[in-house]
């Protein structure tokens, strides 16, 4: 499977984004941490989060470090600023464009008032 395949599958995911939006917030969490976390919005096992974390790290969206006894989670943004470059960015340049066209064309379609309309 390509990377950019798996960015995207492990991004498709609700539970995924909320872990990857933990830890945007405070990088370096354990499963713990992050199992808490998503307790907050949905029920969930300790091993169905360590499950979706170890997506999100063959994505290379999470990095996982030993300290001590603990095996603390970072966000790698990489991948995703690499699905932004490639996908995301022409199309938001091209969608500038249209919607400035767009504005256009409702400004000259649109017609004026005229002294008849005015109250």
């Amino acid at each position: 499977m390509q990377d950019d395949d798996l960015v995207f599958r492990a991004l498709a995911d609700p539970v995924r984004r909320l872990l990857l939006d933990a830890l945007f917030q405070r990088d370096g969490r354990t499963l713990g941490e992050l199992e808490t976390v998503v307790n907050e919005h949905v029920e969930m096992t300790r091993f169905g989060v360590a499950k979706h974390l170890k997506l999100l790290e063959q994505a290379d969206l999470v990095v996982s470090r030993k300290k001590g006894r603990q095996k603390l989670h970072h966000l790698n943004p990489v991948p995703i600023q690499q699905i932004h470059s490639r996908w995301i960015g022409k199309y938001t340049e091209r969608a500038g464009i249209a919607a400035l066209l767009l504005g256009l064309k409702q400004q000259v379609e649109t017609p004026e008032p005229t002294k008849d309309d005015t109250p």
